[in-house]
């Protein structure tokens, strides 16, 4: 990796930490403020509807934007977008009446929505662009250590989120991130102009023109983080607060230190993968072996939760091994998806795979609220299970990955 590829690469990555740490922050604030003033799980799920809907819509827009004007844009768009929500959320008022209350943040999380996944999109497929596609094990580093360590912040988030909403309130939390926000814009100042822009103009009907590669990753990646979302968005949270009594700052801080831990996996995953497997760069076999392995985890926190075992115990065990396979999974998925594509098409395939990942998350997120209402922890994990299951069975039509060109993005070009 040259020296301007390097720097390109931080830049990127800092606007990345700095977008993570308030979308973490934001869905720990919105989900805890609104469980504390009576809304039940179900009403807590429908505020994140329209981020996740709005999110499928960006990812199948935004790369297609991304490529035909630059990543640049798409990446400090992001950013401006979630200042944006942030702000209009601090207008909210108790005193409205609730269904108005709950569609005016509807609308405020479908701007955070859009910012999330132009800005996900946007990182993403810079990486591509800087490490030459022949080079897939230097990939799968760069884009583990990018992936791991945005869960990890997200973690941070989640923490954040809770002290602030405890230390200063909703509305004043919502400035404060909003201003850290602001700053980091700045850094677009130090990226050129053309990253991600090809020079030939795509036609709209190409968008759904996917090679069968990409479209069976992103049929996988659909229903592997519905599993992970269908307990973890509304239903744990809720589960840890209500039944098991858990304070603010217990539940985030142990949501907190549980995604980081998992974005540390997640970014040790080549050098683990490396020490412990073939020293290749990861398969279609390797993704297929920690999918079929995760099956077990939600149905082993089902069965303790049902046999009256310590719930406490069940949950802090079950969620840590789940991490750990999970974090595996999503490093693998990360990596795969940049090696089926070439330069030419990164945001496009980035944009369309990302769109089936927000789609799982909008599954998961709509059936966390309702399935946890219903059925509690225990219908989550199950239905968890079943979409690991379905993630598993479909990646058994994945072939490997045949990099043969090497053509990634130089510096300089479009500046």
């Amino acid at each position: 990796m040259t020296n301007t590829n390097l720097r390109n690469y931080i830049l990127v990555t800092l606007t990345y930490w700095g977008f993570t740490i308030t979308d973490g922050a934001l869905r720990m604030l919105v989900l805890l403020y609104f469980n504390q003033i009576g809304y039940s799980p179900i009403q807590i799920a429908s505020l994140f509807l329209f981020y996740e809907i709005f999110g499928i819509v960006t990812n199948f827009l935004g790369g297609w934007i991304g490529s035909q004007f630059g990543l640049k844009l798409t990446l400090y768009s992001g950013i401006g977008l979630q200042i944006f929500s942030l702000v209009m959320l601090s207008g909210l008022n108790r005193g409205w009446p609730e269904w108005v209350a709950v569609l005016f943040v509807m609308v405020a999380q479908a701007f955070s929505g859009i910012a999330k996944d132009l800005t996900k999109m946007s990182t993403k497929s810079a990486i591509r662009l800087v490490v030459p596609q022949d080079a897939q094990s230097a990939l799968f580093k760069w884009v583990a250590i990018l992936t791991g360590s945005k869960n990890a912040l997200k973690g941070i988030g989640f923490f954040v989120g809770s002290v602030l909403l405890s230390v200063f309130g909703f509305v004043n939390a919502l400035w404060i991130m909003a201003a850290g926000l602001f700053i980091i814009i700045f850094t677009g100042l130090m990226l050129p102009k053309g990253m991600g822009k090809i020079k030939k103009k795509v036609k709209f009907s190409q968008l759904f023109s996917k090679s069968q590669e990409i479209n069976i990753l992103s049929a996988a990646r659909f229903f592997l983080f519905g599993s992970r979302d269908v307990w973890f968005v509304v239903g744990l949270p809720v589960f840890l607060r209500t039944v098991l009594g858990w304070t603010f700052y217990q539940v985030g801080g142990f949501l907190a230190i549980w995604v980081i831990a998992y974005g540390i996996v997640q970014s040790s995953a080549p050098t683990l993968l490396k020490r412990f497997g073939s020293g290749r760069p990861p398969t279609a076999s390797t993704i297929q072996f920690w999918t079929f392995t995760l099956t077990a985890v939600p149905a082993l926190i089902a069965i303790g939760l049902q046999a009256g075992i310590e719930p406490n115990t069940v949950i802090i065990a079950g969620l840590l091994l789940f991490g750990l396979v999970f974090a595996f999974n999503s490093a693998v998925h990360s990596y795969l998806v940049l090696a089926f594509t070439d330069d030419d098409k990164v945001a496009l395939n980035v944009g369309f795979y990302y769109m089936a990942n927000s789609a799982g998350r909008l599954a998961g997120t709509v059936l966390s609220g309702a399935i946890y209402q219903a059925f509690g922890l225990v219908g989550c994990l199950w239905t968890s299970m079943a979409f690991i299951l379905a993630a598993g069975l479909v990646s058994l039509k994945l072939p490997n990955p045949q990099p043969s060109k090497n053509i990634a993005w130089k510096a300089g070009e479009g500046d």
